[in-house]
């Protein structure tokens, strides 16, 4: 086995690992110990939800909280911390605890999981992030547990705070909030609370940030000196948040079964989660399926977008949306070349942004076409559903629990590809291709645009 993974690729040991954690994960949801019945989940269901937690999704068959005992929510936790730092992280933090080296394969390994361009620096950033992550998540479960305690009890409340902590930072969805009589609730019940609604879209802000944002951040660089991706993903994540927040407001102000029934504060409160949630933490404080049709569309193109490069969040990411927004501005001025803040982009980064957003395009259409048609329900509805699942934000309508085996099948192929990523899994699949595509040059073809 050792030497098998030996003869692997970086972007295959990516691709299998996440693959040997989630089955791992099935097998132990599956176990009567896993659920609060005592009794044995059936395989399939347990596969849907470990896919879900390790690709840190948050779309669910079963109510988190009714369905699963403590030991299957401490199986989700890990899962979810797993899936948001990745395997490798996990393998090394392992390795540096028993004062072992960390190899070049493994070295390797942590560039693919960190999507670095390089290995320079590579185990300090790690170190940065393994300290920053649990920092970032011990804070913010100790507010959220004092928080909870008045509801839940002291353990209860102190669970809950750790659990949707880890689950905010990492961008996966999953909560604790549900009860016999009202499942699936996520965070509706503190819709106006600020301290509740202020710490979780901070951790779904700084799991989306990225971690080498993070490390510029902390490195003490003004915003000046950052690298140019540092300040496009902070420029462009803040102006998803306000222009998500506005859409939110206006569309939903005076909706009865959304923001209608809330104060003010609740309302701006309300449009605040409702915009940084989408991308891609899945959490939600108003009821999703109450939604108008202009703001499902919002949060469907919040989705597609999802996070930066090199953090937890999915989606296309910030950083492609803005090569392909400043590769267009670039063509509408007749520069040759893409521009952004006096330097230019490479030609094939801008070749690899369209690639991505076309091919998740073209596989989002197709799924939702197939769902649509197998589950007999509206279009946007399936491509909502569909879209969170491939962006793995976790965002749902109520469809999921009530899908077939068929369409459950769909999204959890959505949600493996969209945490190993499309251009990674096309590298593993076409590897000899891959390596052979540079070695032959063609003639130039005219084509006319117009």
């Amino acid at each position: 086995m050792k030497s098998f993974f030996r003869s692997l690729s970086p972007s295959a040991i990516f691709i299998a690992g996440f693959f040997i954690i989630i089955v791992s994960g099935a097998v132990l949801l599956s176990l009567p110990v896993s659920s609060a019945s005592g009794d044995v989940t059936p395989f399939f269901n347990s596969l849907f939800t470990a896919v879900s937690s390790t690709c840190i999704t948050g779309l669910v068959v079963y109510d988190t909280f009714t369905h699963w005992s403590f030991f299957g929510q401490a199986v989700l936790l890990f899962l979810i911390q797993v899936g948001g730092l990745g395997f490798m992280t996990v393998a090394a933090s392992f390795a540096l605890i028993f004062r072992k080296n960390v190899g070049h394969k493994e070295r390797m390994m942590l560039v693919q999981t960190f999507n670095l361009n390089d290995m320079s620096g590579v185990v300090k950033l790690f170190k940065h992030i393994v300290v920053g992550t649990f920092s970032f998540e011990g804070a913010a479960a100790v507010i959220l547990a004092f928080r909870f305690i008045p509801d839940y009890g002291i353990a209860g409340g102190i669970w809950r705070g750790a659990f949707i902590s880890v689950s905010a930072f990492c961008n996966a969805g999953f909560d604790l909030m549900g009860t016999p009589d009202s499942l699936f609730p996520s965070l509706t019940a503190y819709a106006d609370d600020l301290v509740v609604n202020l710490t979780v879209c901070s951790l779904v802000v700084i799991g989306g940030l990225g971690f080498l944002v993070w490390d510029e951040i902390f490195s003490g660089k003004g915003f000046k000196k950052m690298s140019v991706q540092s300040k496009i993903v902070i420029i462009f994540s803040f102006s998803l948040i306000v222009i998500g927040t506005a859409a939110i407001f206006l569309f939903e102000f005076n909706n009865p079964e959304t923001l209608g029934p809330l104060s003010a504060k609740g309302k701006f409160l309300a449009s605040l989660f409702q915009s940084v949630s989408p991308r891609t933490a899945g959490f939600n404080t108003v009821d999703l399926s109450s939604l108008t049709e202009e703001s499902m569309i919002v949060f469907i193109l919040l989705m597609f977008i999802g996070g930066s490069s090199g953090s937890t969040a999915g989606g296309v990411k910030t950083n492609t949306v803005a090569v392909l927004f400043f590769a267009t501005v670039s063509v509408l001025c007749g520069r040759k070349e893409a521009v952004v803040m006096k330097r230019r982009i490479a030609q094939d980064t801008v070749l690899r942004a369209f690639a991505l957003v076309f091919l998740s395009i073209t596989i989002l259409l197709f799924c939702s076409f197939a769902v649509s048609v197998i589950e007999d329900v509206s279009f946007i509805a399936a491509l909502f559903e569909c879209t969170s699942a491939f962006c793995t934000v976790g965002c749902t309508l109520g469809l999921t629990p009530s899908l077939s085996a068929a369409s459950l099948v769909i999204l959890m192929l959505l949600m493996f590809l969209g945490r190993v990523g499309l251009l990674t899994a096309s590298v593993v699949l076409f590897e000899r291709q891959h390596s052979n595509s540079n070695l032959v040059s063609y003639p130039e073809a005219k084509i006319i645009i117009s």
